[in-house]
């Protein structure tokens, strides 16, 4: 692409429009992940003798353990919903910017 092409997909209020929802997404799940991560990690710098102990009589996993699995699930699922919402929402929008400044130039 040149340039003059590079210029009309700035000056698209689309190209705004997707930085915008894209920035403000990525931003709220990595708040998301981190409050979680430093979260857990507070968990136990404050109450380690809590994480340790089963989760119920006669069971070998702890609760820190099952703390932690859930945690790398719901890490994988926020994965999820970025990619799902980058593959439909995001690439649509950029397919339409795209298309748009390929039109200004014929």
């Amino acid at each position: 692409m040149s340039s003059v092409i590079y210029e009309r997909l700035r000056r698209n209020p689309k190209f705004d429009e997707l930085v915008q929802k894209r920035g403000s997404f990525a931003r709220t799940l990595a708040a998301i992940v981190l409050i979680i991560f430093y979260g857990f990690f507070l968990l136990v710098a404050f109450e380690p003798k809590m994480l340790g102990q089963p989760i119920a009589e006669g069971s070998m996993w702890a609760i820190g353990y099952t703390i932690e699995m859930a945690m790398f699930v719901f890490f994988w699922i926020l994965t999820f919903i970025y990619v799902r919402r980058a593959n439909g929402e995001f690439d649509d929008l950029t397919a339409e910017i795209i298309k748009e400044a390929q039109k200004e130039t014929k």
